[in-house]
This record gives structure tokens, C-alpha cells and sequence, in this order.
């Protein structure tokens, strides 16, 4: 098993630590992607590196995708490369979690038409305005699609990450 983690400056720290942290410890190898590679940083001060630059990534290479949010999603779904990529893995049907603003990513990229999602209120409305249908739930599981709205939801979100990759 093999997850990518796409994030870029200014991720919810708790977002992307908390999942890769619970990752690693169940030994799942996972990488960090972002615009280009080096260090991001997080909205609270937290550093991590991302290794590989979107654009030396593959589909291909990977079981499963996690789009943390914080403020991140704004400046990735800019990018071609980030939204064919999110695309791909929807469209293989690889798991895909993402997690307050990381479903703006997969809005942008024309992947949630038709399913159920959640997000951080502030842009449920876009969500629905991508054709998903929109649930206030801790987590919304549909199918390969993983969801969840807030920080406060991570304990949920990795519950259903977990239980998918260790299936």
C-alpha cells in the first residue's frame, strides 16, 4: 500500500500530520506532493517536506490520495497537474480522502458530480454547486470517496481512512 499526500503553505497542520503520522505508524509508505518540492509550511508553524513536485507523480505509483485542507486547496486546485491527478485517482476508483477545504480540489476538477460529500461549511455550498450532494457529517463515505468537515472530525476521518487501507 502505497498513499499520496498533496498539500502545499499554509495546510490545517493537525490535517496532514494526524493521518501521515497514523500512516506511518501502520507502516504504509507515504509520500508528500506539492507545487514543487522542499519544505511547506503549515498555517500553525508546523514544517514538513514534500519530496516529490505534482508533476513527478503518478497515478500509477499509488493505492490512495489524502487532500488535507487549511488554506492550501486555494493555490492547488490552480494547478492542471493537481486537478487531472485528483481526477485520475476518482476515476480509477482509488481511494480518495480529503478533509475540510481539500474537497475544493475535487470540486475543481469536475469529480464530485453525483456523490456524497461533506466539507467545512464555508464552502458546502460549493460543493453542491459541483453537483455533490452535501451531508453536515463528521464523515461521508461514498465508495472509494472519503470526506470530513473540520479538525475536530480527524478521529472519524482516520477510522474510515484506516479501515479502508488495512482492508
Amino acid at each position: 500500500m502505497r498513499v499520496l499526500i498533496i498539500s502545499a503553505d499554509d495546510f490545517e497542520d493537525t490535517e496532514l500530520l494526524v493521518p501521515l503520522y497514523r500512516l506511518r505508524e501502520a507502516g504504509v509508505e507515504t509520500d508528500i506532493a506539492s507545487l514543487k518540492r522542499g519544505s511547506i509550511k503549515g498555517k500553525h508553524g508546523y514544517e514538513i517536506e514534500a519530496t516529490l513536485a505534482i508533476d513527478e507523480t503518478s497515478v500509477d505509483d499509488y493505492d490512495a490520495l489524502i487532500l488535507p485542507g487549511g488554506k492550501a486547496p486555494a493555490a492547488l486546485r490552480e494547478n492542471h497537474d493537481v486537478l487531472e491527478l485528483a481526477r485520475e485517482f476518482c476515476d480509477d476508483d482509488k481511494l480518495v480522502a480529503a478533509i475540510c477545504h481539500g474537497p475544493q480540489i475535487l470540486a475543481s476538477a469536475g469529480a464530485l458530480k453525483g456523490r456524497s460529500a461533506t466539507c467545512y461549511q464555508g464552502v458546502a455550498q460549493e460543493l453542491r454547486d459541483a453537483g455533490a450532494h452535501y451531508l453536515d457529517q463528521e464523515v461521508v463515505v461514498d465508495r472509494n470517496l472519503i470526506t470530513s468537515r473540520h479538525p475536530g472530525d480527524l478521529p472519524a476521518f482516520n477510522r474510515e481512512l484506516m479501515r479502508r487501507i488495512t482492508a
